[in-house]
């Protein structure tokens, strides 16, 4: 359903706000999530022109992200990427199609925009809280992260 760049971004964006005051450079982040430093990096400047991250170069510059987790949303990250999920849409009815043809067209128009009203409401910090909680329940002692 995501696209990989999409997922890409969001891993990326994620292992930044797991020290969200440091500044982390392409080879940091590539090697913490274990993705590709090239094709992160084209991603990273992406995010920088739709101003979730900022950037700083020299010795100790690198990626940190430009605002508060819970002020970035999922839709704005693939939007920036351009990943923004597609349902397989159904083909366009002839003019005088059939009636099914129109309504499961119609539903999925609504679909789509059901998905987009959530990808914009959900936050980076959202997925935080999701990653911490499966961390904690992955952990030896089987702790439960609650608020």
């Amino acid at each position: 359903m995501l696209r990989k760049a999409g997922v890409q971004a969001l891993r990326a964006l994620l292992e930044l706000a797991a020290t969200p005051q440091q500044w982390r450079s392409v080879n940091e982040i590539a090697a913490a999530q274990d993705l590709p430093a090239p094709m992160l990096e084209q991603l990273l400047l992406q995010l920088r022109r739709a101003q979730l991250v900022e950037a700083r170069r020299g010795r100790l510059g690198g990626y940190r992200l430009e605002r508060h987790p819970r002020e970035i949303a999922v839709g704005a990250v693939l939007q920036a990427v351009g990943a923004q999920p597609m349902l397989s849409q159904p083909a366009e009815p002839a003019e005088f199609g059939r009636a099914e043809e129109r309504v499961m067209l119609s539903l999925s128009h609504r679909l789509h925009q059901a998905m987009e009203r959530e990808l914009a409401a959900l936050t980076l910090e959202e997925l935080i809280y999701d990653l911490r909680s499966w961390q904690e329940s992955l952990s030896n002692d089987g702790g439960l992260m609650l608020g």
